[in-house]
């Protein structure tokens, strides 16, 4: 089989590629590995995964640091034996990666002079190794990580001079062209495929001096391989300032390595505003550049009209080089339906460009299995993950409905997603983090973006209109731009199918969520047959004409369909053996809805706490602990405590993936009542003194409760960390009083 037939001239319709996260990067003497994070290092059957998705090729890595920390001769090569040939066999046409946002093994760094000469060492031992191999990348993001490096300070060997920017941008580059001379040796057909980011600086008129200098630095990389570099540059002053010698520069138009593909990379933080008007932005945004004080903000959070996107890069990038164009990464760190947005619009737009003429090969979904703490440039290891199209937070890899967007695009068949209908947030009115700026940037026709043209998308349904969660699905799917109705008992009530057939007949959802029910967990005792009416016969009819119509179905149980004998938390898998009659009701509740739509999804969760309403336990106790009133809590029954904000974006989440059956969704720790009034009463800065822990017989509870419920889950830990939660519910808060201030301040100056 001849993989190397896989990627196609631009003749042929573009092509879906596939993009695995793998940096090793240095920060000080720390080495942090997404490979390892991820579990891909011990996975092997994730090619069989990757290779179901359609792609035809895959930036896939065979890094120096993991294969050949000690030199050649002490080199490993059982990982990447194992795998490249199974990729070999699956179809998929490997661009082998061999140093990723690295500095290389200890004995060298960016700005060593012997770093060219040795990555070239071990690229040609990686080319006989495997000689069948014809696409390389050896060095990713060049000019990046030169700036983050040299620059910014960010990895090793956390430069913060544009002498070193320039120096590790020199290396990197003759190391590329080492690389792939030593490559060529062995394979004479071994094809370069450089990759960077696409960016794009905007800026006031006063700030138009720097813009344009970032404007062509980002080139400096493509075009130092191009060997475009000489006096007659637009940078060769400022290269020659930096420490470059001429004899260096020049070297490269003596000896070019022109990309066989130019890899673009393009994500939301892109395109930057700068503006000298620093008072118009947080402080978070402000810096300066070669001494003048400058806001810097990317495109979407500020600009009053959204800049038309990638494709005018792509356009810009073709009549610079006249190379072919690959996006060699396309991810969002985002809710599902914008990931889903975003790569659309991007495939949109790379077909667009490819049709008007550019060479456009392919769009690369990047982070097949997610990544790990860029949003701190992987400089710590803070636990935050952005899912791809798998999740890796479970058992195994969990297909998301990114997977299956790919697929559709592979194939070419119609997208099918219905969130597919809203705009993005970075198109959305809300998206601003500073007062709007008014550019001339013409505004970019959705249409040729997005996968539907209805003026009218599909919503979702929502039951329980003056409940805790139904409003909070409200607030959340209005934030996130998913059409929805939220209905109270009158526009349907659940337990009657005439009544839920007419609403699904007039709204035609694609999905449901019951957010309805009886709560009131002691006086189900006494009302039982109301309760089970309420909970389990109307869930039932829900489920029952949500299969009819091929509507999504999700409803809600709890943690006390358990009895708290097991001593530890429970997962999906236990049985269940409910103390009280609500219990028993979501039981059956369960037992029926998934007999009858086995589509369904069913959340078990408990113990919320959220900034919208003034009734949930964590507010309560905040409330009394800051007027100096005692509050009793149980010290002897443990839950696991639910955000409500997490519990509903990462439901939705779970919904557009079409996930079904039961899943556990907390925020991950045990603790008693006591204890979550403690850790609540200390992150907000109030006296914990009041808490009266007590034993729950106490509390007059008329419906026995287990004294363990506490949940986890063996489908995966989805929701963020109790800690990180309950520093967002504060801030909220916060923010949610200094709203109200300012409404009654308004109320009385009018």
């Amino acid at each position: 089989m001849n993989l190397n037939n896989h990627i196609q001239p631009a003749s042929s319709p573009l092509q879906l590629w596939g993009g695995l996260e793998c940096t090793v990067n240095r920060v000080r003497d720390n080495y942090f590995s997404q490979m390892d994070r991820n579990g891909h290092a011990a996975r092997l059957q994730d090619l069989e995964r990757f290779a179901s998705l359609g792609i035809r090729a895959i930036r896939y890595p065979v890094l120096w640091e993991r294969t050949a920390p000690d030199g050649v001769d002490s080199a490993d090569w059982t990982w990447s034996d194992e795998r490249l040939p199974v990729l070999q066999q699956l179809g998929v046409t490997p661009i082998v990666g061999l140093v990723h946002h690295g500095s290389g093994p200890r004995h060298t760094s960016l700005v060593s002079a012997d770093f060219p000469d040795k990555l070239a060492e071990y690229a040609g031992a990686v080319a006989r190794r495997y000689p069948w191999v014809e696409y390389y990348t050896p060095v990713n993001e060049i000019c990046t990580t030169a700036r983050f490096s040299g620059l910014n300070g960010v990895w090793y060997p956390h430069g913060s001079s544009e002498a070193l920017f320039v120096r590790a941008l020199i290396v990197q580059c003759r190391a590329t062209v080492l690389a792939m001379r030593e490559i060529r040796r062995v394979n004479p057909n071994a094809k370069l495929v450089q990759t960077d980011d696409l960016s794009r600086t905007y800026g006031t008129p006063e700030m138009a001096e720097i813009a344009n200098f970032f404007n062509e630095r980002r080139w400096l990389g493509w075009d130092m391989l191009c060997g475009r570099i000489d006096e007659n540059h637009a940078l060769w002053d400022y290269l020659l300032e930096s420490e470059a010698t001429a004899e260096e520069l020049l070297w490269f138009k003596d000896n070019p390595c022109p990309p066989d593909i130019m890899g673009v990379n393009y994500y939301i933080t892109s395109e930057r505003w700068l503006d000298h008007r620093l008072e118009r932005y947080p402080q978070s945004h402000r810096t300066q550049y070669r001494g003048i004080p400058h806001a810097d903000m990317e495109c979407p959070r500020v600009l009053a009209t959204p800049t038309p996107g990638i494709g005018p890069l792509l356009q810009e990038t073709w009549d610079r080089y006249g190379l072919p164009i690959a996006v060699t990464e396309a991810h969002i760190d985002a809710n599902r339906e914008d990931q889903l947005r975003w790569l659309v619009e991007i495939w949109n737009a790379a077909k667009k460009v490819q049709q008007n003429g550019a060479d456009i090969r392919a769009v690369t979904v990047w982070a097949l299995l997610g990544s790990f703490d860029w949003n701190c440039l992987v400089t710590e290891c803070r636990g935050y993950y952005e899912p791809g199209p798998y999740d890796v937070r479970g058992a195994q890899p969990r297909p998301t409905a990114v997977a299956h967007l790919m697929r559709e695009l592979a194939s070419g068949r119609p997208l099918s997603n219905p969130v597919l209908q809203g705009q993005g947030w970075w198109r959305r009115p809300g998206r601003f983090l500073a007062k709007p700026v008014a550019t001339r940037a013409a505004v970019a026709d959705i249409n040729d973006r997005g996968a539907f043209r209805s003026t009218l998308p599909q919503p979702i349904l929502i039951t329980g209109a003056t409940g805790t969660l139904g409003r909070a699905f409200a607030r959340i799917c209005e934030k996130r731009n998913l059409a929805c109705h939220v209905l109270s008992r009158q526009e349907m009530d659940i337990t009657d199918p005439t009544s839920v057939e007419a609403a699904i007949v007039r709204y035609k959802p694609w999905a449901i969520i019951n957010a309805s029910g009886y709560v009131r967990v002691d006086d189900a005792e006494r009302e039982a047959e109301r309760c089970m009416r309420e909970n389990t016969v109307g869930p039932t009819v829900l489920a029952l004409a949500a299969i009819r119509h091929a509507v999504r179905f999700m409803t809600f149980s709890s943690d006390l369909v358990f009895d708290g004998a097991a001593g530890r938390p429970y997962v999906e898998s236990d049985p269940v053996a409910p103390l009280n009659a609500y219990g028993r009701s979501k039981a059956e509740a369960e037992r029926r809805v998934l007999d009858s739509d086995p589509q369904a999804l069913v959340i078990r969760t408990s113990s919320f706490f959220g900034p919208w309403d003034e009734h949930n336990f964590v507010t309560q106790a905040l409330a009394a602990l800051g007027e100096g009133r005692p509050f009793a809590a149980a010290g002897d029954m443990t839950v696991s405590p639910t955000y409500v904000p997490d519990l509903v974006n990462a439901c939705l989440d779970l919904l557009i993936d079409k996930e079904s059956g039961i899943w556990h969704l907390t925020n991950g720790e045990a603790m008693s009542w006591a204890e979550l009034a403690r850790r609540a009463a200390l992150a907000a800065g109030v006296d914990p003194a009041g808490i009266e822990e007590c034993p729950a017989s106490e509390l007059g509870m008329a419906a026995p409760r287990p004294v363990y419920s506490a949940l986890s889950s063996e489908r995966g830990l989805i929701l963020p960390a109790f800690e990180d939660a309950l520093t967002r519910y504060l801030h909220e808060r916060e923010l949610g009083e200094q709203r109200a201030d300012q409404e009654e301040s308004a109320h009385y100056a009018s």
